[in-house]
């Protein structure tokens, strides 16, 4: 059983197995909202991935259970938790994203209700985005919810994917999902994931990188983001958003295109 932060214990923990896996990294800024959206499940596992802040500590006075890992592969801290875990149920959810009280309610009942032999054994969450603060128009989806026996493995190095052995479904109620909150906080998480997006095209010797493939790759991000995803509904902050998508992937390329000057070996 969970022992919450002010010594009360969960409601009703035998029958609910489900364990919550946050992973995060300098998020003392929102751990705490986040965990607390949590509080009705039986335990909870922060994979600190290296902060330097106090994340770790206030997730601790939160009853969560901390586990300090270093790294950047997002598959292997997603398995940890699955490793660590002692729940029949797992729960994967980011620092920057909240459970609704509705979401929970229908959590709940799947886990309650559930039947091994006929049921989903893993269910897809909708997220709804807010960029810079600003509803975004459309929402993603993303696994996050599974029942132990059935998930094999994440992998994957950056964009991890569940292996899933069973039927899977989609929940109705979506998680509320803060991100790129400041451009300041954009631009370095693009600094570091650009290094891992081009190492991993190096390793599948991608093409050279040529001028217009850096203009192709700009235009890709922004009209997907602007005319697909509707980002032009949103105002500025979709202008924004939009532009700065183009920008992301251009940084990717220009960082490829940097290492196949350093290493003409590694292009194709």
């Amino acid at each position: 059983m969970r022992r919450l932060a002010d010594g009360a214990t969960d409601m009703n923990p035998g029958n609910l197995p489900i364990s919550a896996i946050v992973i995060a990294r300098n998020e003392a800024e929102r751990i705490e909202k986040c965990l607390n959206s949590l509080r009705w499940v039986n335990e909870i596992l922060l994979i600190d991935n290296g902060s330097t802040d106090q994340t770790a500590a206030l997730a601790e006075q939160q009853g969560a259970q901390v586990i300090s890992v270093s790294g950047q592969n997002f598959a292997n801290l997603r398995n940890i938790g699955k490793q660590q875990s002692s729940g029949q149920w797992l729960l994967y959810i980011d620092a920057d994203e909240l459970v609704t009280e509705a979401l929970s309610r229908e959590v709940k009942e799947i886990v309650r209700k559930f039947n091994h032999e006929t049921d989903p054994v893993a269910y897809f969450i909708r997220r709804q985005n807010y960029y810079l603060g600003k509803l975004w128009p459309v929402q993603d989806r993303m696994q996050r919810l599974f029942w132990k026996p059935a998930l094999i493995r994440w992998q994957g190095k950056l964009h991890e994917t569940a292996e899933v052995r069973g039927i899977t479904s989609e929940l109705q109620e979506p998680l509320i999902h803060h991100t790129h909150r400041t451009l300041e906080e954009m631009v370095a998480k693009t600094n570091a994931w650009s290094e891992i997006e081009a190492e991993l095209r190096i390793k599948a010797h991608h093409p050279t990188v040529s001028w217009w493939r850096l203009l192709r790759v700009i235009w890709t991000g922004f009209s997907d983001s602007f005319f697909r995803q509707g980002g032009w509904r949103a105002g500025a902050a979709g202008w924004i958003e939009s532009i700065y998508q183009g920008f992301s992937l251009f940084i990717t390329y220009a960082k490829l295109w940097e290492r196949q000057q350093a290493d003409p070996q590694s292009k194709k």
